[in-house]
């Protein structure tokens, strides 16, 4: 009676675990779908480590939600072999986190200089290519910010150097000659890296909340599955 109530314990457990996380998946998610849409004009211009962050978060999150789902069923169905099976892909996945930040924080510069190199090469481009155009302009105005570390980046493109302008995105008021002969008192003065780096870091502080509290719930997942296992086994050698 006692191991059946032990059993029920833990099992009752791992189904409150997987609950939880899974409204971490959904969180995940959510937060990879607001971080697409936020940086979606910046990312049309970035560069491929840069793009793929709200994704990777996406998918991380889309992957939770299905392991979580599965460990609910293998622990009201009280299945050793889908719980054994959770038990090593929610390991795996607490593996994977680790590597990821660990990575992340090793190549922030890297992701940096290569978000710095897609701006330069989207403003070269400002204006020969409409939808990258309307992505500078989207950026600008929704950031505050001119150029990639300031409004005198424009200074280096012909087309704008020739005629002493910046793009009418840069504008602090919308006038009929606020580009002309720019200066802080008409433009942004702030450049848009620095900008995105600031929106990153204002929201990273989420990002690392949310992490943290998945990686916690995990590790509790990892032992409350493994006592499930056990109390499992322990079962059918009883029988």
């Amino acid at each position: 009676m006692a191991l059946e109530g032990g059993m029920k314990c833990v099992k009752f457990l791992v189904f409150i675990f997987n609950f939880i996380f899974w409204v971490c998946g959904v969180a995940l998610v959510a937060i990879g779908i607001y971080a697409q849409v936020a940086l979606n004009k910046a990312l049309v211009m970035g560069s491929a480590p840069a793009a793929s962050s709200p994704v990777a978060i996406l998918v991380v999150g889309i992957v939770i939600f299905f392991v979580s789902f599965f460990g609910c069923c293998g622990a009201w169905k009280e299945s050793y072999c889908m719980v054994t099976t959770f038990a090593v892909l929610l390991s795996i996945i607490f593996l994977v986190e680790i590597a990821a930040a660990i990575a992340g924080y090793v190549f922030k510069d890297k992701v940096r200089s290569k978000l710095e190199e897609g701006l330069w090469d989207t403003m070269r481009k400002y204006g020969e290519d409409q939808p990258l155009t309307e992505a500078v302009d989207k950026l600008q105005e929704d950031f505050h910010c001119c150029g990639a570390s300031n409004y005198t980046d424009w200074a280096s493109i012909e087309r704008f150097r020739a005629n002493d302008t910046v793009p009418r995105s840069c504008c602090r008021i919308n006038t009929t000659t606020c580009n002309i002969h720019p200066s802080p008192a008409t433009v942004y003065e702030k450049g848009c890296l620095q900008a995105m780096e600031a929106w990153m870091k204002k929201n990273i502080l989420i990002v690392a909340a949310v992490a943290l509290g998945i990686a916690f719930f995990e590790i509790l997942g990892i032992i409350f599955t493994c006592c499930l296992m056990k109390g499992i086994r322990s079962g059918y050698e009883v029988m």
